[in-house]
């Protein structure tokens, strides 16, 4: 007889977790709750603890037990985008004074969150290579840090950290490892089980994956940081709606197999763009030449749907990102649809001239779902009119 109780795989929890069907039609999807208040019960009688759609959706409810099934964690967040997120848990956790030590190849709008949004108020932000664990455990001895933050793989580089590394530095030196996980994704990657406190999503990325819903998580298993990120969730109000949760739900069912789909694109394009005369370097982790190879083939389940390639100079690299037909030039990724991405002017303009700046020759690519051949063929064309 089968264990109902056992513990359910990855792809059965993308599908089930927060899913309960309704018990008054037997609709085996949940209803979208729309409504923005609750009858009481008398003062103070809530049903089910809803009162104000600030303060809880049925929904969104749903939506962040499935979050937390995901990554592994007590508890999920949704927000109203990525950034809401982190803002959220960085107010939850720093005080003036406090220092968050960043890792040197990072989304740009979480630079200018830190820099240009938290500094004034008494934040520290200090930058090193998080990959390289020596430089991390010299920063620390030199000054602590609250908060260790890493993307892995890293935006737009494609650098590897070795999370449980980073976690046994940060903790002996008493700061919260927080990781991005938006690249990976929890179908490829669950940084809770080596060793980070909390995982950040842009929900708009991978977990949505169809470019039709913007939105955040945070993901934890402390219980007082939960209850603070969460108030802060209910008293800053960057929640997601109704609808935005619904969709996200809705796009992570699938979440498993179009990851799959996405590695295994990208792979074939990156060995195609790594064996092409007219690029100079591609960055991707499935390649064996790659720095963080082996690391990532240790720490993840696949390599993942993104892929960096530096050209000659900043003029082909342009030309490139403005030629392709399949992969259409735009912000962000982990849609269905492949994309084309030139970062120093598009996603991280807000780290030109910084330690984070990105090569001039680079371009991003997001590689979706569709008939690899297809997508080989429109950057082989556009490399040929180079």
């Amino acid at each position: 007889m089968t264990d109902t109780n056992a513990p359910r795989g990855f792809e059965t929890r993308a599908v089930h977790a927060g899913q309960t069907f309704d018990p008054t039609t037997g609709a085996v999807i949940p209803p979208v709750h729309f409504s923005t208040t609750y009858a009481q019960d008398g003062i103070g009688g809530l049903r089910q603890g809803f009162e104000y759609g600030r303060s809880g959706n049925p929904t969104r409810t749903a939506l962040e037990s499935q979050l937390a099934a995901l990554e592994g964690g007590a508890h999920g967040l949704s927000f109203a985008s990525g950034l809401a997120a982190e803002d959220a848990l960085l107010r939850s956790v720093l005080t003036p004074g406090d220092e968050v030590l960043l890792g040197s190849d990072v989304y740009g709008g979480t630079y200018r969150l830190l820099a240009r949004v938290l500094a004034p108020w008494g934040i520290g932000l200090r930058i090193v290579d998080m990959s390289d664990l020596a430089a991390v455990g010299a920063a620390l001895a030199e000054r602590p840090a609250r908060i260790l933050w890493v993307e892995t793989p890293s935006n737009p580089m494609l650098h590897i950290t070795d999370i449980a590394g980073l976690a046994r530095l940060g903790h002996d030196a008493g700061a919260l490892i927080v990781v991005d996980n938006t690249f990976a994704s929890p179908a490829l990657q669950q940084p809770l089980s080596l060793g980070a406190d909390v995982v950040v999503h842009s929900t708009t990325k991978y977990l949505g994956g169809h470019s039709d819903v913007v939105g955040g998580a945070l993901i934890l298993n402390d219980d007082a940081l939960y209850e603070q990120a969460k108030f802060h969730q209910f008293a800053v109000g960057a929640v997601s709606g109704p609808l935005d949760a619904w969709l996200t739900t809705r796009g992570i069912k699938t979440l498993a197999v179009r990851m799959q789909r996405h590695s295994e694109n990208a792979q074939a394009v990156a060995e195609f763009l790594d064996a092409h005369p007219k690029v100079a370097r591609v960055h991707y982790p499935g390649l064996p030449a790659h720095p963080g190879h082996e690391l990532a083939a240790r720490q993840m389940s696949g390599f993942g749907g993104i892929v960096s390639a530096e050209l000659a100079d900043a003029a082909s690299a342009r030309r490139l990102a403005e030629s392709t037909k399949l992969f259409q030039l735009a912000e962000s990724l982990g849609g269905v649809e492949s994309l084309m991405n030139y970062p120093d002017a598009m996603t991280h303009a807000s780290v030109r001239g910084t330690e984070l700046a990105v090569p001039e020759e680079l371009v991003r690519l997001s590689v979706g779902i569709e008939t690899v051949d297809d997508l080989i063929a429109d950057l082989d064309q556009a490399l040929s009119a180079l």
